[in-house]
């Protein structure tokens, strides 16, 4: 098996409580709502939420993919991580095993965050990685940041 791990940084002018709570926390509510097109739904399929949770996260007409499930490894409400790992689906193909993230918000020196993401792609085998299919996939992560970013600032006096 081999693993490849890549960092990515997305900054915003949203403070990191208020996007950790939108973002990650009711994400799975707020993201169909605001994207449709890009994920119809997330349903729980085992657990209440927390660590150990397993979803399935149903994509949009707009998506090339169908669902994936994933597991909620953990969720740090004090220091806004979250991290989680997809296990199944077609988004893997016959290359990937799993793929294992880890998301940090960080406070900005401008009163906005940062938001740190750390993805680790586990092959199967020796199987190498399209770096395009990378590179695609970090740039959807980022513009569904952005539409939550997006949505807040336009929605200010939303209850995040």
């Amino acid at each position: 098996m081999g693993v490849i791990t890549y960092d990515y940084e997305v900054t915003s002018s949203i403070p990191p409580a208020k996007l950790f709570k939108a973002f990650i926390l009711d994400g799975d509510n707020l993201i169909p709502k605001i994207l449709p097109e890009a994920i119809k739904n997330v349903e729980i399929l085992q657990g209440d939420g927390g660590a150990g949770t397993i979803k399935c996260t149903h994509f949009g007409e707009g998506s090339q993919y169908n669902s994936v499930k994933h597991q909620v490894d953990e969720i740090d409400k004090e220091n806004f991580i979250y991290k989680y790992t997809i296990f199944e689906g077609d988004v893997l193909g016959d290359v990937i095993e799993k793929i294992s993230y880890e998301i940090k918000i960080l406070p900005s020196d401008d009163g906005g965050s940062i938001a740190k993401n750390t993805s680790t792609y586990y092959t199967k085998g020796d199987a190498k990685i399209n770096e395009e299919n990378i590179k695609s996939g970090k740039e959807k992560a980022s513009g569904i940041f952005k539409a939550v970013e997006a949505y807040l600032i336009t929605n200010p006096d939303t209850t995040y």
